[in-house]
């Protein structure tokens, strides 16, 4: 090749090396590699304008991710307003790194999660590790800062291998693991009591190995009872749990009396005065713990007698319970049990449900007077049935079995009496004649009907028709309604329908003045002063028509026996009924018609000509 073109050949390729240096300020770094090349150059710049946030964030969406969430570092108000390029710049070489920044100087504050305690002084990296990573993408990129997660357990390992909760915050704090400073054993199944509170974590917690690690046990531990820690001095003599008897500030503390359910826990259940005795009240003051409470052990319940003296020495067997309760010695039970058959006076029906004490007043071994009803019970009826200055016992009209409300008296008695019963009289109970003020009474009572009876004649009815206000002229005792009097007697004889009319049809009349309570017209009798004229009981329906004088005589029509008028002779009219006229029925010719309101039949017909009733 001659010289002239080997200098065009020279002249070229300066020129292609200065036409790039124009295009590219240098090499893109390590990270951004296989961007290179001029066809790539929108994929992060605008043409004629800087690189856009926009370009950046379209290939880096994990930051773009973390900004819509308001999370990490570039979502922060500080960097968020600043161009990517500011600190990561480019075309610096292949071995440029791109993510650098003073890290003694770096702001973590920034990133949401201020450092605090041990993480303020430990080195990045120490938290900033692959390992630390669970996006795979992420830990993939060498000495990243992104991907971490805020969890304790995140970068820690899991002392407790999953047996309490993975907040560690709730326990610990950042400047230790231990102490565990926020901890509080009350927020726990087992608040922590007495000597308790002094006694080191690990002498309950015991360290141990789990899964190969050191452990230290902190859940599943028993503490339903003191032996699932302590030895058991009783070796098991004594059930139920420990705090029945001791307490937590000492074991010399003894609450037994008031702690130790000694009805569920042994076989002997405590009522009465034992449960307010001292547990060494009963049993022998022993220090040993495996003999103390066990001195009464196989007593049965019901033997008192092998704790307390038989008074009684022997004569009513061992079971004191039979008869006394266990709240006094004095206080004694309703002695059901007792066989009262045993004794000279046994017991039969009421008898049988009475508390002992109402007979036996005192001491059940003294005598009691049971010769007669009286001995013990009071005289009811206070002397009314006393002859010759003797009082007849109560059997002879009452009953053990029924008591005293009921009575053997029969009526065959009562008509062997000064007052035999009849009518009514025998089915009235015995306490509509015998109770008065509340008591019951049998002598002095009367045997007269207004004895018992109200006198409901008394001023209205003469007493010449019942002397000395016997009843009986007209009543008898089988029904006050069946009325037996002799009208005759008055000056008003009863014939024909009058004979079968009730008393109160004439002589009960609704008064004219005043009324009753509940608005009804009031009922009075009238006996005397009776007017005998019909018209005085029964409704005038001719009105005038047949006055004579002004005053109309029924009797001239009409006789008692019925209304149908037996006394009216038409041939003593102006009209004598001849022939058919005789036949026809009085409606045909005294038509009744409604007048202001009334049916009325006219009977002075004016006009006898025949068109007048016959068309």
């Amino acid at each position: 090749m001659n010289n002239k073109w080997l200098h065009i050949v020279l002249v070229a390729c300066c020129s292609l090396v200065a036409a790039k240096a124009q295009i590219s300020p240098g090499d893109l770094s390590q990270a951004h590699a296989d961007l290179e090349g001029m066809g790539n150059c929108t994929q992060c710049h605008d043409l004629g304008n800087k690189v856009t946030n926009a370009k950046c964030l379209d290939c880096h969406q994990e930051i773009q991710t973390l900004m819509d969430r308001n999370q990490g570092y570039h979502a922060s108000r500080e960097v968020r307003r600043q161009d990517c390029f500011e600190c990561h710049s480019e075309h610096h070489g292949r071995r440029f790194d791109a993510v650098r920044f003073d890290q003694d100087n770096f702001d973590h504050d920034l990133t949401g999660y201020e450092l605090e305690g041990q993480h303020a002084v430990i080195d990045c990296r120490a938290c900033h590790i692959p390992e630390f990573i669970d996006d795979p993408e992420i830990r993939k990129r060498e000495d990243t800062f992104l991907g971490l997660d805020d969890a304790c357990l995140s970068c820690h390992d899991d002392y407790h291998q999953g047996t309490l909760a993975n907040d560690c915050a709730q326990c610990h704090n950042i400047d230790a693991f231990a102490p565990a400073v926020f901890f509080d054993h009350d927020d726990t199944d087992y608040p922590l009591r007495g000597r308790h509170l002094n006694v080191d974590c690990i002498e309950c917690h015991e360290v141990g190995r789990r899964n190969g690690e050191e452990f230290q046990f902190f859940s599943d531990i028993a503490f339903d009872d003191c032996v699932a820690c302590h030895e058991d001095p009783h070796n098991g003599n004594i059930a139920g749990a420990c705090n029945q008897c001791h307490q937590e500030d000492s074991w010399m503390a003894f609450t037994g009396q008031t702690g130790l359910d000694h009805d569920r826990r042994t076989n002997f259940d405590l009522k009465g005065e034992h449960r307010r005795l001292e547990c060494i009240d009963c049993h022998a003051y022993d220090r040993n713990p495996l003999t103390v409470f066990q001195d009464l052990m196989g007593i049965p319940e019901e033997d008192c007698a092998s704790c307390h003296d038989d008074v009684h020495e022997g004569k009513f067997g061992s079971d004191c319970a039979q008869c006394h309760q266990e709240e006094s010695w004095l206080s004694l039970k309703t002695m059901d049990f007792f066989d009262h058959s045993l004794t000279d006076y046994p017991l039969e029906g009421m008898h049988v449900g009475v508390d002992c004490k109402e007979c036996h007043m005192d001491s059940y071994l003294d005598p009691i007077d049971f010769a007669q009803c009286q001995s013990c019970h009071d005289d009811y009826h206070q002397g009314e049935f006393v002859q010759n200055g003797v009082s007849p016992d109560c059997v002879e009209c009452h009953s053990l079995f029924e008591g005293f409300d009921f009575t053997l008296y029969t009526l065959e008695q009562h008509q062997e009496s000064a007052f035999p019963l009849e009518g009514a009289h025998v089915a009235t109970p015995c306490f509509a004649c015998h109770v008065s003020e509340d008591r019951w009474t049998f002598r002095d009572i009367g045997s007269d009907c207004i004895d018992c009876h109200d006198n409901v004649h008394e001023g209205f009815m003469s007493g010449e028709y019942y002397p000395e206000n016997e009843c009986i002229n007209c009543h008898n005792s089988d029904s006050w309604a069946a009325v037996v009097f002799d009208h005759d007697q008055t000056d008003y004889r009863l014939t024909g329908a009058h004979a079968e009319v009730d008393c109160r049809a004439c002589h009960y009349r609704a008064s004219t003045v005043g009324s009753a309570e509940d608005g009804s017209s009031e009922v009075v009798q009238v006996f005397a002063g009776l007017e005998q004229d019909c018209i005085a009981c029964h409704e005038n329906v001719h009105d005038d028509q047949f006055a004579i004088n002004g005053v109309t005589d029924c009797t001239r029509c009409h006789d008692t026996a019925s209304w149908y008028p037996n006394e009216f002779d038409h041939n003593l009219t102006d009209f004598p009924l001849e022939g058919a006229h005789a036949e026809v029925d009085c409606k045909a010719c005294h038509i009744p018609q409604v007048v202001d309101g009334k049916l009325f039949t006219n009977f002075k017909i004016e006009s006898y000509e025949c068109i007048d009733c016959h068309q």
